[in-house]
């Protein structure tokens, strides 16, 4: 079937006892790449990018959901199946009034992206912005099948799931008589952390983020630690990464604090240097690269909060003149972190770079910003194809020695 309709949807939850066919659950865990930690249920299986003990301690919904979100995480696996199946619970969070786009999945088959596996069958929660209400369409599980090639033709996959929609995976399962197991790693491990602009929930499929584009083509392996809404330089974030063995680390900063007003510059500047000295203790010489925000023209040259309005947009709130003094507009957040950036390197850190967004995703490039905020597909492809070269080049921060051109 062709995209969108490659969506196999079951009634029968009792797929293991079809003749010749078994479950690959406990083989496909060990295959598992990208994610922090692992939890399960009676129902499945959930994986996290955010550490349980700060999901208790935050107690915060959004935090919660954003961690089941499973951008960047993948199997990676050796197999001669000739085909995947997989028993998926969808959720996908929307804003009040919106539709659903649905869930992709992409399949890598010996490096080859093959056509995206779509489906409509998802639990969507409508968010109002304002008032924080859900509406609930609730939908069960979806069974997605992969087909992988010719039986007995043992290849290296790449299951990479979804950038939108929590997902909770139920079962795997591949025919009778072969076999799944861990793949080696693509390359050295390239932690990235940041806001709902390195999720990428706008992506049309997983590959299609930037920062998944960017580490296939660069030959690394990804862990991405993007979350929506939930880039707040948090001490729990740095002690994750300090603790990855991770051989490059990139931060993207500075936009989720103008969304929420989170911080005024006093606490900016301090936090920033605590995030970093947290991150250095695990990694004090590791190349680490920060990127400052994109341009969004609502907030470049005033502060926060950024509510989402009911034109689909995300607007700045007018504030009194005498309550904005150390607010910070993403014009001053760069500014800030420029001359962090600079102070530390002439402390000694010559392992820290700093790439301005704006180099990214630049005030030329707005027409792919349909909600003020976030980019289209076509803007994020335009960053990958741009972070790639000034990152990863041969004089980029984070260069490693084998690169190729993007998909």
């Amino acid at each position: 079937m062709s995209d969108p309709d490659r969506a196999a949807f079951v009634s029968d939850p009792d797929r293991t006892a079809a003749v010749g066919v078994v479950s690959a659950l406990k083989s496909a865990l060990d295959c598992v790449v990208g994610a922090v930690e692992t939890t399960a249920d009676d129902a499945g299986v959930t994986f996290h990018r955010v550490p349980a003990a700060a999901r208790a301690r935050i107690a915060d919904p959004t935090l919660d959901f954003m961690s089941t979100v499973p951008s960047g995480v993948r199997l990676e696996a050796v197999t001669d199946a000739p085909a995947l199946e997989l028993d998926l619970q969808l959720t996908h969070l929307v804003p009040l009034g919106q539709e659903s786009a649905g869930t992709a999945l992409d399949l890598v088959v010996d490096g080859a992206v093959r056509e995206r596996v779509h489906t409509r069958r998802e639990t969507v929660v409508h968010l109002d912005f304002r008032t924080r209400e859900t509406q609930v369409s609730p939908a069960g599980p979806v069974t997605l099948r992969f087909e992988l090639g010719e039986a007995g033709t043992e290849r290296r996959i790449e299951l990479w799931f979804p950038v939108a929609a929590a997902m909770k995976l139920l079962d795997v399962r591949i025919s009778e008589g072969t076999s799944l197991s861990p793949a080696p790693p693509t390359g050295p491990l390239w932690v990235h952390h940041g806001s709902s602009l390195s999720q990428c929930s706008e992506a049309d499929r997983p590959t299609g983020s930037w920062p998944a584009a960017v580490a296939r083509a660069a030959g690394v392996s990804l862990l991405n630690l993007g979350l929506g809404g939930q880039c707040h330089l948090d001490q729990f974030m740095a002690r994750t990464i300090r603790d990855l063995p991770a051989a490059a680390i990139s931060l993207e900063l500075g936009i989720n604090v103008v969304n929420f007003d989170s911080m005024r510059e006093r606490a900016f500047v301090s936090a920033f240097h605590g995030f970093l000295d947290t991150v250095r203790d695990g990694h004090p010489g590791t190349p680490l690269l920060i990127l400052t925000p994109i341009h969004c023209p609502t907030v470049e040259d005033r502060p926060g909060p950024t509510p989402y309005g009911p034109d689909g947009r995300f607007t700045a709130v007018e504030r009194p003149t005498d309550s904005s003094g150390g607010c910070l507009s993403l014009g001053r957040i760069r500014e800030l972190l420029c001359s962090q950036v600079e102070l530390r390197r002439t402390e000694g850190d010559k392992a820290l770079h700093l790439l301005h967004g704006p180099d990214l995703f630049g005030p030329s490039d707005t027409t792919d910003l349909p909600d003020g905020l976030h980019p289209n597909p076509a803007g994020y492809r335009r960053m990958a194809n741009r972070f790639l070269p000034l990152a990863f080049g041969p004089q980029g921060p984070l260069h490693r020695p084998r690169t190729s051109a993007l998909g």
